[in-house]
């Protein structure tokens, strides 16, 4: 599960960077990984 959060976390920050860039592809990209590992944080919590 703590390894899920640090992903997302990462995931979150490098979207940011991206939006900051005017990256708008990455950025996306990095959004649907964070909405990867949100989906899968809720999988283990659920189970």
């Amino acid at each position: 599960m703590k390894n899920l959060a640090k992903q997302y976390e990462q995931a979150n920050n490098r979207a940011k960077g991206f939006m900051r860039n005017g990256q708008i592809s990455q950025y996306f990209e990095a959004l649907l990984e964070m909405n990867k590992y949100k989906r899968l944080m809720k999988a283990v919590i659920a189970n």
